[in-house]
């Protein structure tokens, strides 16, 4: 359970840093992506890594014991990711909200990789 855990953890924070790098790329060039053959598939991809993680962690956290992770939190950064994974091909978006959405999933994610590291 736990090593599952880990690679999906370090794979979403593997997305994070796309997410950042899209949005970035986006804002300099100003392209839009097409949505069905770019933006869909890759915000599928992304949100079965993150629902099969949700699961995960939510089987794995109340049994231990962690003073910096709660379940509350595992709900927010799986919607940041959902949102983030769509937002990051949009320019348009938010800077100040999309990179906060981004430190509190890396944030988030990095104690779920240091707790499992424990």
């Amino acid at each position: 359970m736990s090593e599952e855990i880990l690679q999906l953890t370090e794979k979403l924070l593997q997305y994070n840093e796309l997410f950042l790098k899209n949005y970035q790329a986006g804002r300099e060039t100003g392209i839009t992506h097409d949505f069905n053959e770019v933006i869909k598939p890759f915000v599928d991809e992304v949100k079965e890594i993150n629902d099969q993680w949700n699961r995960a962690i939510k089987e794995w956290l109340p049994k231990v014991d962690t003073q910096y992770l709660h379940l509350k939190q595992i709900d927010t950064t799986s919607s940041h990711i959902e949102q983030l994974s769509v937002q990051s091909f949009f320019p348009e978006t938010s800077k100040s909200r999309f990179l906060n959405f981004h430190r509190a999933v890396e944030y988030v994610l990095s104690e779920v990789v240091r707790e499992l590291r424990k």
